[in-house]
């Protein structure tokens, strides 16, 4: 059977997604190609997912060996080596405690929302049901993390949403402390690094300050790392860089290569509150994806390969920060790493259109921040046409 000539036109698909007018057929590092030849650079990595490009030998590799074993799906009815090592591994390298598997990142942080109640539940505080999200904030798209995201035009088709979640401004220790003496709060959750909410980093006093506050009142610190997390701003997990841990962190979008997969790791305490039944998957954490997981999670963990993050983070700041001399409509920027966004006067999306019909691929993060999000072993070569490109758009 081939699909040779088959259309691609949405007709079929439920129209939740504005996409070009291009169909892409191939990807090789930071490159893909359209089905007419034309070559894209890819500073989206699908939304901060192929952290180690298109292609990648290590992503191919581990496939073929979860492939070998006959292996792709046994459900969570049965354990599998593959699933226990990469949960062994994820835990060492983060905080002592366990981790759970799913499918996304949306899933991930709806796992939270559950697991957090589940605990205050466990300790007899039952009172405490709420949550504290922050403007700006990115949860997903499910009930639960709708109510914890902070963009209306996402939340009003879908009212009445998951009730109890109130919205602080970032920074606001005083709005806090009041919040969680009230004994109603169950977790506060908090991105270390805005994506979607536009590339903002949060100061590191403020983790430290939600830290002190949490441990006070009594209650959960959890840490969204779906797009930050991993390597992507430089060390293996955003809030490392502020000398924080969290009770619950959710990574996702590069854990896997681009094979669909998210995690929850939490604590012994929060993981002690956790019985059989309160929590399922039928996919999450299969062998085949936790077999692909486990080699590169062990590659974006070495610290060669988070140096090259740093450095090439560095590189690209610089550039950036040069398009402000350069272009007026350049007004900022701002991110970690290989994860940048560039303030520009107008809309992003204008600015999006025209550097893909120049031949690269970026993504906005709201109105008027262009997302600059390459894989992580982009090339120097790749980062400066990049910039090039910019320049042209941008001028």
């Amino acid at each position: 059977m081939t699909l040779s000539g088959t259309s691609v036109a949405p007709a079929a698909l439920v129209g939740v997604y504005a996409q070009p007018d291009l169909v892409l057929v191939k990807g090789e590092g930071s490159w893909v190609w359209d089905e007419d030849g034309r070559r894209y650079l890819d500073f989206t990595a699908g939304i901060a997912v192929n952290a180690l490009g298109h292609g990648s030998p290590i992503v191919a590799g581990a496939i073929q060996e979860a492939l070998a074993t006959g292996l792709i799906h046994t459900s969570n009815l049965y354990r599998t080596r593959p699933v226990a090592e990469l949960a062994r591994t994820l835990v060492e390298l983060a905080f002592p405690g366990r981790a759970f598997f799913c499918n996304s990142g949306a899933e991930a942080n709806e796992g939270a929302l559950k697991f957090s109640r589940r605990w205050a539940g466990s300790t007899g505080a039952e009172a405490k049901r709420g949550f504290i999200s922050f403007r700006g904030a990115f949860h997903g798209r499910l009930f639960g993390t709708l109510a914890a995201t902070d963009r209306e035009a996402y939340q009003a088709p879908f009212r009445p949403l998951m009730p109890g979640v109130q919205f602080l401004e970032v920074g606001d220790v005083g709005g806090v402390e009041e919040l969680l003496a009230t004994g109603t709060v169950a977790a506060v959750f908090i991105e270390p690094l805005q994506g979607e909410g536009g590339v903002r980093p949060i100061a590191p006093e403020f983790l430290r300050s939600l830290r002190a506050l949490c441990d006070r009142h009594r209650a959960l610190l959890v840490f969204d790392e779906i797009q930050c997390g991993l390597g992507r701003t430089g060390k293996l997990f955003a809030h490392q860089h502020a000398g924080v841990t969290p009770d619950i962190m959710t990574l996702a979008k590069p854990l896997a290569g681009g094979l669909p997969m998210g995690a929850i790791l939490v604590t012994e305490e929060v993981a002690s509150a956790l019985h059989p039944g309160d929590h399922g998957t039928t996919f999450g954490g299969g062998p085949l994806v936790a077999t692909v997981a486990l080699a590169v999670v062990r590659t974006l963990s070495e610290p060669s390969f988070l140096k090259g993050v740093t450095e090439r983070g560095v590189f690209l700041r610089k550039g950036i920060e040069g398009l402000i001399e350069r272009c007026k409509q350049v007004k900022g920027v701002r991110g970690m790493g290989l994860l940048q966004g560039i303030v520009v006067e107008g809309q992003a999306a204008s600015v999006v259109a025209a550097a893909r019909e120049k031949g690269l691929l970026l993504v906005s993060a709201g109105p008027d921040v262009v997302r600059v999000i390459p894989p992580l072993n982009v090339a120097y070569e790749e980062l400066e046409q990049g910039l090039e490109i910019l320049a042209e758009v941008l001028a």
